[in-house]
Parts: structure tokens; C-alpha cells; sequence
């Protein structure tokens, strides 16, 4: 962080104390409050830390208002339509784009590290056959400090480096194994042969009875979505992270915090929320009585899927996750799915009516994910795990910063207490 060269002031009481002010490569500048309950004894009070910047981070800017979002500089729609999914963990991990022998060697390093200590399959027996396969995920990685002793030392930079690839490599046969577990088919083990993407598509739709290709259309899809929800700053779930990384705990443990925070409905679930919408809606006739009821006020529906807390204009990831769905849909067909024959529908709907242009609702990531995990044959329970699969190398690379920032404390937010002050108890005989 630089030495500020300005201050502001607050005044209180007739007492004033100055607090140095940041400002960054890019974004609003920051009041550094961290002396102030040293000299003032008072705290900030910000639910949900909505103003507050909990760290220094050289990963990933948002700016909501232009609808931006870069990855170390780079723009997320060049990097989902000119780079592929891994080549993006390389530039989460280590600051800079690789060459082709760094790529080369990196992508080797993930592939090598794809397959599941053995024991493991037990793991997942020990589940209940209908166990929702977050429940599963969140187990099997928290399990993983259990089976891989030499990567959990988090003061040895080289076991922080072999966990990192532990975790992007195994991610997908973990998600995958879980719904497999989930639809009761037996578990498809990796294949080294494979890229990334089409590696987690065969694990999750092969079976023993015959031979599965790849198509390169739905692979291709696949790796933009994983690309398109690889990082999104200090969200809930990255805080997650880094808040449990603050106290020390290993790198599965603290991944595994992350992914429990990510199954909130509020944070991963939105594009299975926008699925839920679309099969509510249920046919294409109904779509102009939703779209009524989207502009009442009165009215409780929403249009999930459509506009972003973070994104006031449009979301960046949109426009390169519209493509894939547009190709994913011409592949497949929607004359036999009604959900996805109203997404279409909807979607034209709402982008030729000026209400929603003017309110700057336009479809976002999750809508089009959404209809895409859809038409390849996902369940919705598979949405969200396939959303902390992408996450991963986010949350790794988050993770990995934090130990290096000789700034790096403990997590402790304080609070505006308004319950009972100090009172004797009272015998039980006496109540």
C-alpha cells in the first residue's frame, strides 16, 4: 500500500482525528480507519461491510457503474472469448498471462493431480443416497486436509503451491463424483487424454454401457461458464475465504468454508432461482402476465436473472455467456423443453420493452448460465456446484495473497451492541 498524501478529518464533540486516505489504481479512494478506535474510541458501523474495503487486493476490479470487470487488468469478455479456463487460473494465480511453455508445464501440473485418493470413494458412500451434492462437496474438500498431509502447511510457500493445484485439479472429479452419488450412476474416473472442461463433462455424463464424445460446442460452453465465474472480488463467499484463512486453518478447510457460504440462495443460487422462474412462467403465452407483474409495484415477482447488485449498467460476463447459450441452444434444440423455449421468449421480451432498458434490467451471467446448464442436461442441484468449481481458483488466489500481506490480521468485526447492560442474576426460586 502507498504512504497516503492526504487525510480527512473527523470531528466529533469539538475533537477532530485525522485518518489517512488511499487511493487506488482504480476505483474510490479509502479512509484508513485503522487507528480510529486507537485514538477516538469509537467504532464504524457498516452492516454487511458494504463500504468498507476489507484489504488490499491486486486480483480483480469491479466498476458496477461502467459494468467492468478485469482480472489483473484484463477486460473478462476478451479473456472468455480469446483465452480458455486454465490459462485464466495461470493469470488469477500468478499476476501475469503465460508464456507457452509456462501454460505448457501448468496445465500438466493440473491434469497430473486430477485423480481422487482412492479411500475417498468411501467418503462419499458415507453419504445418504439423496444428499444434496453441495452438502457433498462441502464435506469431501473439508475431508481433504485428511488425506493430503503434505500440502497443509500454510507457512511453506511450496505446500501453499501443491494445495493450489490440488484444488483447481480436483475440483471437478469432486463435483462431479457428487452427482454421480446423486443420481445413483457409478463414478467415471478422469482421463489425462482430456481438456479441463471435457474431462468434467465425461465424468458427469458418462457411463460404463457405451463410449462418450465430448461434443466440442458444449465443451466450449462449459469452459466460458467456469471462465466467466472464476473471480468476482470480495464477495460473500471470497470473504468467507479470507476470514478463515485469517486464523490459520488449512487451505481445504478454508475452500470448504467457502463453498458453504457460496450454497446461500443469495450468493450461488441465483441461476437456479432464475430456472425456478422460467418453469413458474411454464409456457410462452404466459410471458407478457409476467411481464406486467415484473412492473408492478405492488407486486411481489421479480424477474431473476435479469440486472445485478454489483452491475448498474449491464453485467460484462453477459454478452460472451449469450453467445455460448445461442450456440448451445442451436445444437441442442429447445422444441422439446418449454423452460427453455420461455427463456428465449423472455429474453427477447425484455430486451424490445423500454422499461427494462431504461432500468438497466438486462439478462445477466446467471440467466444465461442457467439456461445452458439446463439444455446440457444438469439439474438445477448441479447449478451451484458447478458455480463453486468455477470459484475455486478465486478463492485459491485470494487465499494465497492474503499469506503474503505482511498487513494480514485476524478477522474481527466489531459491533453496535443495543442489548441489556450489565444485571445480577437471580436465583431460579426467585423468577
Amino acid at each position: 500500500m502507498t504512504e497516503s498524501t492526504r487525510n480527512a478529518t473527523l470531528s466529533l464533540d469539538g475533537q477532530s482525528w485525522e485518518l489517512p486516505v488511499h487511493s487506488p489504481t482504480a476505483g474510490p479512494d479509502v479512509i484508513d480507519i485503522r487507528t480510529l478506535y486507537g485514538q477516538s474510541g469509537l467504532f464504524t458501523y457498516d452492516p454487511g461491510f458494504t463500504s468498507t474495503a476489507s484489504c488490499d487486493s491486486t486480483i480483480t476490479f469491479i466498476d458496477g457503474d461502467k459494468g467492468e470487470l478485469l482480472h489483473r487488468g484484463y477486460p473478462i469478455d476478451q479473456l472468455a472469448s480469446k483465452s480458455h479456463f486454465l490459462e485464466v487460473c495461470y493469470l488469477l494465480l500468478y499476476g501475469e498471462l503465460p508464456s507457452p511453455a509456462q501454460l505448457e508445464d501448468f496445465e500438466s501440473r493440473v491434469t497430473n493431480h486430477t485423480m481422487l485418493h482412492e479411500q475417498m470413494v468411501n467418503f462419499f458412500r458415507g453419504f445418504r443416497r439423496d444428499a444434496h451434492p453441495m452438502a457433498i462437496m462441502v464435506g469431501v474438500v473439508g475431508a481433504m486436509s485428511a488425506f493430503y498431509h503434505d500440502s497443509t502447511d500454510i507457512s511453506d510457500p511450496w505446500q501453499r503451491e501443491v494445495a493450489s493445484i490440488r484444488l483447481i485439479a480436483k475440483m471437478p472429479t469432486i463435483a462431479a463424483w457428487a452427482y454421480k452419488y446423486h443420481i445413483g450412476q457409478p463414478f467415471v474416473y478422469p482421463r489425462n487424454d482430456l481438456d479441463y472442461a471435457s474431462n468434467f463433462l465425461r465424468m458427469c455424463f458418462a457411463v460404463p454401457a457405451e463410449d462418450y464424445e465430448v461434443n466440442p460446442i458444449l465443451s466450449r460452453a462449459m469452459d466460458r461458464i467456469f471462465t466467466l465465474h472464476a473471480d468476482h472480488e470480495q464477495n460473500a463467499s471470497t470473504s468467507t475465504v479470507r476470514l478463515a484463512s485469517s486464523s490459520g486453518a488449512n487451505p481445504f478447510a478454508c475452500i470448504a468454508a467457502g463453498i458453504a457460504c457460496l450454497w446461500g440462495p443469495a450468493h450461488g443460487g441465483a441461476n437456479q432461482a432464475c430456472l425456478e422462474m422460467l418453469r413458474e412462467i411454464g409456457t410462452v403465452d404466459k410471458i407478457p402476465e409476467y411481464i406486467a407483474r415484473a412492473k408492478d409495484k405492488n407486486d411481489p415477482f421479480r424477474l431473476m436473472g435479469f440486472g445485478h447488485r454489483v452491475y448498474k449498467n449491464f453485467d460484462p460476463r453477459a454478452k460472451v455467456m449469450k453467445q455460448s447459450a445461442d450456440e448451445v441452444l442451436d445444437l441442442l434444440g429447445v422444441e422439446n423443453n418449454p423452460t427453455l423455449q420461455v427463456a428465449k421468449e423472455l429474453e427477447a421480451a425484455a430486451l424490445a420493452d423500454p422499461y427494462f432498458a431504461d432500468k438497466k434490467l438486462f439478462p445477466n451471467v446467471d440467466f444465461y448460465s442457467g439456461i445452458i446448464l439446463e439444455a446440457m442436461g444438469f439439474p438445477t442441484s448441479m447449478f451451484t456446484p458447478i458455480f463453486a468449481l468455477s470459484r475455486t481458483v478465486g478463492w485459491i488466489s485470494q487465499w494465497k495473497e492474503q499469506l503474503a500481506d505482511p498487513q494480514m490480521k485476524i478477522g474481527r468485526p466489531r459491533q453496535l451492541y443495543l442489548g441489556e447492560t450489565e444485571r445480577d442474576y437471580i436465583d431460579i426460586e426467585n423468577r
